[in-house]
């Protein structure tokens, strides 16, 4: 967490939001397929040169037979030439009337590869993609894939693509599976959908971290069993004198959670200031799902208001060099009194490429807004190849740019921390608190606010308080 003024703060303008397909197939019981022509499938790319950044097949899956489709058991795959043969790729989905949540993508290594294709791409459904009525169609399924190195792609020599086709048409150089039968397109000779193939680039991620704050005290040895720290060395960001205090850091019931609460205090003087910050011992956390429920106040719990508080969830690491361009910080900050120039409470999110502490520079893209936001919330963010997107509450909060995507991973963090002394010069005592409910991390897909409320949901109906899957880097 950086200790920025407000010269610091660069007014940019708001990307548009990519979202990764998230999920995993829902397995559903054997259906017999439906005759070959139950579905066709309707092509068009929104990327047409011979060379691209990224290639973009955009589908509508229509129903002709006479019977509902469940979409989890529909599969498309997309015909490709690898750029080379240690080629990776990545799939994203931009947009979908299913939902991107409800659209899974994978790659996959041809049997008989050809002059025009080697690889494939296989894009699928979740059950939450829910059902296709005889006559009906998906609407657009807006997707993209790229080189993981975002090396520029040549599309002329690939099997499936036609720059021509820049309207939805019938295509048959996809092929459509249902129910592990073919039922629409040819694939490359030789190369048979319901055969076996070689995976390549496996649909990677998935694993979580999750914590329900369900601990004694800051001595409770599961803390750090559970790979936490609790500060206690000095430094910033904030009040200079200040320190980090971990018996300021406590467990107390709310709602019927325990909750973890970070109390930070002051009589007006460096000296007495105390802080609190709690951050995963690991820098191992990059792409993917970020999501905290979090009680932000207004006011103190005793002792005069108005001092510039920080309350915070963010993700970090070390700035090796200034301006080194592989830091990377993703912020919630609210400000319950202002600072930073801010004459009263606002709620920033950040997302940092780099800055120069001295003297001040900084490379960031910032969303804000200028209200209240006392009480519990839900924080949400997350990563992907083409986009930071902060959700508050489940609704759009801000969208930055790829240029701001993290290229080294980071810790989590939580802390309250003071800008400076100027908002309040009382010498009384003042105790100011924020609560954290719970903390999830599922790598490398994106996940709904609303999904990622049922992943916690689940977690809690199963009496699991803390899981962690994901692997050090």
């Amino acid at each position: 967490m950086t200790n920025r003024p407000t010269a610091g703060r660069a007014r940019l303008a708001l990307a548009v939001a990519v979202v990764l397909g998230g999920g995993a197939l829902t397995a559903l019981p054997a259906q017999a397929a439906p005759a070959a022509d139950g579905l066709t499938v309707q092509y068009r790319t929104s990327a047409s040169g011979a060379t691209a950044d990224q290639t973009e097949p955009w589908f509508k899956v229509r129903n002709t037979g006479s019977s509902t489709v469940q979409l989890s058991q529909v599969k498309i795959r997309y015909y490709f030439k690898a750029d080379s043969p240690n080629a990776s790729y990545r799939f994203a989905c931009s947009w979908a009337v299913r939902g991107c949540a409800a659209v899974t993508g994978t790659f996959g290594t041809l049997g008989n590869p050809s002059a025009t294709a080697d690889r494939y791409l296989e894009v699928g459904f979740t059950s939450a993609a829910g059902t296709l009525a005889p006559g009906a169609d998906t609407g657009d399924l807006q997707l993209r894939f790229y080189q993981s190195t975002w090396q520029t792609l040549r599309q002329s020599d690939d099997y499936s693509f036609n720059g021509a086709q820049t309207s939805y048409a019938n295509w048959d150089k996809v092929t459509a599976q249902l129910a592990g039968a073919t039922v629409w397109g040819a694939a490359p000779e030789g190369n048979d959908p319901t055969g076996p193939t070689d995976p390549t680039d496996p649909p990677g991620g998935g694993q979580t971290l999750f914590d329900d704050f369900d601990y004694a005290s800051h001595t409770d040895p599961a803390i750090s069993a559970h790979g936490w720290s609790v500060r206690s060395n000095s430094g910033g960001p904030g009040v200079p004198g200040a320190t980090w205090d971990p018996s300021k850091v406590t467990f107390v019931s709310a709602g019927g959670n325990t909750v973890m609460n970070l109390e930070t205090s002051t009589a007006g003087t460096g000296a007495s200031t105390t802080q609190t910050e709690v951050l995963t011992k690991s820098v191992k956390f990059k792409d993917g799902t970020y999501a905290a429920r979090v009680k932000f106040a207004d006011v103190p719990r005793s002792g005069p208001d108005g001092d510039h508080l920080v309350q915070t969830f963010f993700t970090i690491n070390d700035l090796k060099a200034p301006m080194a361009d592989d830091y990377a910080e993703y912020d919630f900050e609210y400000l319950p009194n202002g600072g930073w120039g801010e004459p009263a409470n606002i709620l920033y999110t950040t997302s940092w490429e780099t800055y120069n502490p001295d003297p001040w520079q900084a490379v960031n893209q910032h969303s804000e807004q200028r209200s209240s936001y006392a009480g519990w919330h839900d924080l949400v963010v997350t990563i992907d190849g083409g986009a930071i997107t902060y959700y508050v509450d489940g609704q759009l909060f801000g969208t930055h740019d790829a240029q701001y995507l993290p290229e080294r991973p980071m810790s989590i963090n939580f802390n309250q921390w003071l800008i400076d002394l100027n908002g309040q010069t009382s010498t009384t005592w003042r105790a100011y608190d924020q609560q954290v409910d719970y903390v999830l991390h599922v790598k490398d897909r994106v996940l709904t606010p609303a999904e990622a409320a049922a992943k916690v949901a689940g977690y809690r109906a199963a009496g699991t308080g803390f899981v962690d899957e994901v692997p050090a880097p």
